[in-house]
């Protein structure tokens, strides 16, 4: 057998004198023109004897140093001669092929036949050299000329024919600069991915997205084609393999389009381009799915994908050119990003179609094309980022802007709801409370009086809590500074419910200390909402027993009394479940109350806040069916340190006698003030109806205090208030007392009156006690003016 093989190769080798061998130690040339291939069409089969004795077979010369042949299914055979002339042997190694090629094997015909094995098909530690790419190992004896073969096959991808030859040291050289080189390259790619991926996650905008995935295609295309997808993922070659780099171009092509397709935002600027994007797509998805259809759909889907994803490339130029022409804005990056990726890919083209030399850059002409490519998009995605933070500040500014005028307006509104809803409240409290103040009324009529009295209460309670409500959600609610007498004002709003538990037929009692703080300093407003609220919840759920009232005071240090409630009743009581949550607004309505016990659902929760403005605290102990019981504990600091019995009354005449300017546009509220003033001795009082009558009236006669609405028609009272402290009308009227009396209870209203220059502030319903109160303060204001003239 051994001198049958000999002949053969001796006859092949006298066959093949034309071709000389090529010598690397004395090189005459480059390797690629000492070689020669022959195809042999897709379906036959040749051996190595097949290709050595058939002498019908003709060899055409290689024509560049990467000759390319194309998309092809069918094998070649490429031949050549090496020849050592030294004495010793020599280690070569053979770069050839790309590294996604299927069979690579090159032939070593000496004593005897050497066989090394390449290719993506077999099992990657079955390589002849350990490997990514398509890499032999060459020993060549001494003084020595052999024949090689090479053998190359694919599925109908790219076959190209670069005949490298490395002696040991410049091997491993040109494997260490390409290292370095693609750590660079992938890493960049890497970290825009990720980078981009997580602006996606914060911004939400999807040309982040489309950009992250196809950087991540990009780099895992490039992986495949470098042969890194073959040796660390699939080392065993099969069926994902070979089609991983159509997978990774396809979805490179597919998110590109897309990216570009959101960055340019093609569907506002370029609406007709839409639709070509729309059929690039399909085209991409019909390829997509070739690739698993057969062998034949598969070698197909090789140049229809290149040919789309040229296409693509033209579809964005035109996209971009379009729009520049119709001067819509482009980022400059965005344009330059997408020159060097058809750079580089122009160049990878013609370099496998022997356009170009080949070298290190030209191999890499896509790489650095990519390369460039994600650094400028990545710049103008950078830019993107820069235009939506502009985009959202100008946003917020606008959103600032708007918010602010909504809360001009919506302070506008309460305030208007707060005169609208106070105004005819104070009309009905002001008549009953001088009609249950005429001694000459009987006692039937007295009680009917009392009725409508506790009914405008818990009216005006229900109205303080829903204008209260949102300020408290926004904690804007600032509690009120004034000294009070606790005891008259506790006596009198546990008289109001003591009737409302009679006529649901319940026992009331109010137990209060035999002692109580004279005076103390707090909000009394708000602190008879809290008693109020908690009062009208033990009646409302409370349908048979009692309901009991407890006042205790405790001193405290740093001149401070604690004052502490109790309110108990023996109604349908709470679950511990709903202990839980019976702080919260509408609790009541979410436990479907409403209907059978009526309210409005805000009563404990503004009674909480108040508290807690008051920095007091509140507890409830129940139990369902058995009652429940509130304990409030609310400090306030103590004016004067005398205390006196619960009966103690204030003196109700004034040192002075006072004049008094009623400013007031509803005529039942100038009925209300017209009673009010006339049961109190030494004052007399005129009424005009707006502030331009007020300054009129000023001017003609002298007063000592000025009672000013605020919202009325021709002139109000803020503009009127502005006309008398700015001095037009003299010193003497500039300097006169000035109460605000309004149904506007908003505390930016109080707040704008005291800064305009009014002495205090006063909301409808008015109270007697308190007016009397206030007017008594102003008269002897105007006494230590008339003691400095």
């Amino acid at each position: 057998m051994k001198p049958i093989l000999l002949i053969t190769y001796l006859l092949a080798l006298f066959s093949y004198a034309q071709k000389p061998a090529f010598d690397p130690e004395n090189p005459s040339g480059k390797l690629f023109e000492y070689a020669e291939y022959v195809q042999i069409d897709e379906g036959k089969s040749f051996s190595m004897d097949d290709i050595t004795n058939d002498n019908d077979l003709k060899f055409n010369d290689l024509k560049s140093e990467n000759h390319d042949l194309g998309f092809t299914s069918d094998t070649y055979w490429v031949r050549f001669r090496l020849k050592n002339s030294s004495s010793q042997d020599k280690l070569y190694f053979l770069q050839t092929a790309r590294a996604i090629t299927d069979v690579a094997n090159l032939y070593q015909l000496g004593d005897k036949l050497l066989k090394h094995k390449s290719g993506d098909q077999i099992n990657f530690k079955d390589r002849d050299v350990s490997h990514r790419e398509t890499v032999f190992k060459i020993i060549l004896p001494a003084n020595t000329e052999q024949q090689f073969y090479l053998e190359l096959s694919s599925d109908g991808e790219t076959i190209n024919v670069p005949l490298n030859l490395y002696d040991g040291v410049t091997f491993f050289l040109s494997n260490y600069k390409q290292q370095l080189f693609l750590g660079l390259f992938y890493g960049v790619l890497l970290l825009a991915a990720l980078v981009y991926l997580f602006f996606y996650g914060s911004l939400k905008n999807k040309a982040f997205l489309y950009y992250s995935v196809y950087v991540f295609s990009i780099a895992l295309m490039q992986a495949a084609l470098d042969g890194f997808i073959y040796q660390f993922i699939f080392p065993s070659g099969g069926f994902i393999n070979s089609r991983m780099v159509l997978i990774a171009a396809l979805l490179s092509n597919l998110f590109l389009l897309k990216y570009c397709e959101y960055f340019l935002n093609i569907r506002k600027n370029l609406k007709g381009f839409k639709k070509a994007y729309n059929m690039i797509y399909g085209v991409i998805a019909v390829l997509f799915a070739m690739i698993f259809i057969s062998p034949q759909t598969l070698e197909l889907t090789y140049p229809i994908s290149n040919l789309n994803g040229l296409i693509s490339l033209l579809l964005i130029l035109a996209s971009v050119f379009t729009m520049s022409f119709k001067k819509i804005k482009i980022d400059p990056f965005f344009s330059f990003g997408i020159l060097f990726l058809v750079i580089g890919l122009l160049g990878f083209v013609m370099n496998n179609l022997g356009l170009l030399p080949s070298n290190f850059y030209t191999l890499n002409s896509s790489k650095f094309g990519s390369g460039l490519e994600v650094v400028f998009l990545s710049l103008s995605m950078t830019n993107l980022i820069k235009r939506l933070r502009q985009d959202n500040e100008r946003a917020q500014r606008l959103a600032l802007k708007k918010s602010e005028e909504i809360s001009g307006l919506k302070t506008y509104f309460m305030s208007n709801i707060s005169h609208e809803l106070r105004t005819p409240i104070n009309a009905i409290m002001g008549v009953v409370e001088t009609e249950l103040a005429n001694k000459d009324n009987s006692k039937e009529n007295r009680r009917k009086y009392q009725i409508v009295r506790n009914a405008s209460i818990s009216l005006l309670s229900n109205v303080n809590d829903i204008l209260d409500f949102e300020k408290m959600e926004k904690k804007e609610l600032v509690l009120k500074k004034e000294v009070f007498n606790p005891s008259l004002l506790l006596n009198q709003i546990s008289e109001n419910w003591k009737a409302e538990a009679q006529k649901k037929g319940l026992d009331y009692r109010f137990e209060m200390d035999s002692e109580i703080i004279t005076k103390v300093e707090g909000d009394v407003d708000r602190l008879l909402q809290i008693i109020n609220n908690v009062l009208s919840n033990a009646i409302k759920f409370t349908n048979s027993g009692e309901v009991i009232f407890k006042l205790k005071c405790v001193t405290q240090p740093n001149n401070f009394s604690k004052f502490i409630f109790q309110v108990s009743d023996t109604g349908v009581g709470m679950d511990k479940e709903s202990l839980e949550t019976v702080f919260d607004s509408f609790n009541q309505m979410r436990k479907n109350h409403k209907r059978q016990f009526g309210g409005i659902g805000l009563g404990l929760n503004i009674a909480k806040h108040l508290v807690d403005l008051f920095e007091g605290t509140i507890k409830i102990e129940s139990e369902p069916n058995e009652g429940t019981d509130v304990f409030i504990e609310i400090p306030l600091k103590i004016v004067d340190e005398g205390r006196i019995k619960v009966a103690s009354n204030q003196s109700k005449e004034l040192k002075n006698p006072m004049h008094i300017l009623v400013v007031e546009d509803n005529k039942l509220n100038q009925m209300v003030m017209r009673k009010l003033l006339s049961s109190f001795d030494n004052v007399t009082f005129s009424v005009v109806e707006n502030g331009k009558e007020a300054i009129e009236a000023l001017k003609q006669s002298v007063y000592d205090l000025v009672l000013m609405d605020l919202q009325m028609p021709e002139m109000d009272g803020y503009e009127a208030t502005e006309l008398i402290r700015g001095g037009e009308l003299g010193e003497a009227v500039g300097s006169i007392p000035i109460i605000a009396v309004t149904a506007d209870a908003m505390q930016e209203t109080r707040q704008r009156v005291l800064d305009l220059g009014m002495n205090d502030y006063m909301t409808k319903p008015v109270k007697r006690d308190l007016l009397f109160q206030k007017i008594k303060n102003c008269s002897e204001i105007n006494t230590n003016l008339n003691i400095v003239a």
